[in-house]
């Protein structure tokens, strides 16, 4: 089997907000065999930025496109490819955009994988934990205390034991931050999980403040309360607060992970398939969290080939234990992918069809595609 064509799917929402809401446009990758068999991926980053790094010609042997680079491969050789594809852009890549755009070849090549044996994606990532996990809703503050106090009951009448808040308005008055957590708090009672996310808000101290405020309403943990190049920052706030501190959606590869959980000392991993490197290189941040005995929870809040592949890859993990379920109301999110993997209270099944288990709408797709 020979790698004959990667294609590049840009798709946005016909209006993209200018807000915190990565829902809203993706870059879909689709990996097309001698064979007849396609897979599918996704790169969570600026399309625009994806296709160009995708299609880009050669300039000089570590200065490549990764579709020039990955053409005549036997997708099966997936560990390889990805280190051909890291040595080929190491002139512009590393870290970043070019490790988002390996991503979504990364994951087509396992989806590719499991159709060609017949089996799900996570029986060839080497173990199986479990076939279905518990989920946490997640989402932005509303525009009020009182609209995120609904979001928050809505969210437990439908099942959820645990729930996420993040970005704006947090930032711009510790004193509406705190009656945000505590309408929170109040409206899904003491026995759910509380997480909640600042998005790189804050300096040391003033996050030190600010999870000591939030203790008093028990939350389970605290999520990149500080500037992702601000290490010795989270390692100061780790050892400073009782409260968990979680991060890792900012980083692609491990060795961004290596820095993060060493140097910057964070309790809770936080790993997207569709940044890391892909399911090759999530495997190997999550074996490094677990030497470290460190908890991993995935990253998701793009559409459902994020969300099938973050299943496999939780299912396949010893040291997961929930998965993020993205509640953004963007239209594009749900709709281009045949599977919703819904929620049924509070808990998602891992998929069991060969490969990630998910198919692109296409009808869903033309409507959303941009850009030729």
């Amino acid at each position: 089997m020979k790698i004959v064509d990667v294609e590049t799917i840009m798709l946005a929402n016909p209006e993209v907000l200018d807000k915190s809401d990565g829902s809203q446009d993706t870059a879909v990758i689709r990996v097309t065999t001698d064979e007849g068999i396609t897979g599918i991926g996704e790169a969570d980053s600026s399309p625009w930025v994806i296709k160009a790094i995708i299609e880009a010609k050669t300039s000089h042997p570590i200065c490549r496109g990764l579709k020039e680079m990955v053409i005549g491969e036997d997708p099966f050789d997936v560990a390889r490819i990805w280190e051909k594809m890291y040595q080929g852009t190491l002139h512009y890549g590393r870290r970043g955009a070019a490790i988002h755009a390996m991503s979504g070849i990364d994951l087509a090549l396992w989806d590719i994988m499991g159709k060609a044996v017949g089996k799900p994606v996570y029986k060839l990532l080497g173990a199986c934990y479990r076939n279905e996990i518990r989920a946490y809703s997640s989402s932005l503050f509303g525009e009020t205390i009182e609209e995120t106090g609904r979001l928050a009951r809505d969210f437990v009448d439908r099942g959820f034991t645990a729930v996420k808040f993040g970005w704006a308005p947090l930032g711009q008055d510790p004193d509406y931050d705190v009656a945000l957590v505590k309408e929170i708090r109040k409206a899904v009672g003491p026995d759910v999980d509380v997480m909640i996310d600042a998005g790189l808000i804050w300096d040391y101290k003033t996050a030190l403040q600010m999870a000591e405020r939030f203790a008093e309403y028990n939350i389970f943990w605290l999520e990149e309360p500080l500037h992702p190049d601000d290490l010795d920052g989270y390692a100061r706030l780790s050892d400073a607060t009782k409260v968990r501190i979680a991060a890792g959606e900012q980083e692609s590869s491990r060795f961004s992970f290596l820095d993060l959980m060493d140097r910057g000392k964070i309790d809770i991993v936080q790993v997207d398939v569709t940044r890391c490197g892909g399911l090759t290189e999530a495997m190997r941040i999550a074996h490094l969290a677990e030497d470290r005995h460190k908890p991993v929870v995935n990253h998701s809040f793009t559409t459902g080939i994020n969300l099938a592949a973050s299943l496999h890859f939780t299912a396949a993990l010893k040291n997961a234990f929930i998965l993020e379920y993205c509640e953004s109301p963007s239209p594009m999110r749900r709709s281009i992918t045949k599977q919703t993997f819904e929620a049924v209270d509070g808990i998602v099944k891992v998929p069991e069809e060969p490969g990630l288990g998910v198919d692109l709408d296409e009808d869903a797709v033309a409507k959303y595609r941009i850009g030729g």
